[in-house]
């Protein structure tokens, strides 16, 4: 019911947005963005609708950061689409797994950890990397994360989350 709420209040607050025009780019930057991401995702809060979406379920969980579910699609288009992350991040819950952030990545142009010239933003946000891959066969790539349903004290486009415990 909680989540059922927070979708019908970020999605009203999309619909305000879109009414007042002028009035939005008071709001602080990217506000509007994240409500229309918070309105996109809210269907994931049913990560059986996040697996038929096409996001792949994983069995490990990081410390800090939760189970990645990477949406190939996504991934490999090479695009950075505000409202189709590539990443969906779950945490542990005593009911399974629940939504608590999106996570944004792009592989580096040029596969050279001294040069970021193609650096990504997201939500005026510029990627932390770039980095070596995390996995066997990952390339060097840059990534975002944006903890939109987890409140983390780090920040909320900070990769670690102090709040996420795999334990």
């Amino acid at each position: 019911m909680k989540h059922a709420r927070t979708a019908a209040i970020a999605i009203a607050a999309t619909g305000l947005a879109v009414a007042l025009g002028g009035a939005a780019a008071q709001a602080a930057p990217g506000e509007a963005d994240l409500a229309q991401l918070r309105a996109v995702t809210a269907k994931y809060h049913d990560v059986r609708v996040a697996v038929a979406d096409g996001s792949l379920p994983t069995n490990q969980c990081v410390p800090g950061m939760g189970y990645h579910y990477a949406n190939l699609a996504n991934t490999r288009d090479g695009v950075i689409d505000p409202l189709k992350p590539e990443v969906l991040l779950f945490v542990p819950s005593p009911d399974g797994v629940r939504l608590a952030g999106v996570e944004y990545t792009k592989v580096d142009a040029d596969q050279n950890l001294a040069t970021d010239g193609d650096r990504p933003t997201v939500f005026g946000q510029p990627f932390d990397g770039p980095m070596p891959g995390h996995a066997p066969g990952q390339l060097i790539h840059y990534d975002k994360h944006v903890w939109i349903w987890q409140h983390n004290p780090a920040g909320m486009f900070t990769p670690n989350n102090p709040n996420v415990d795999c334990g």
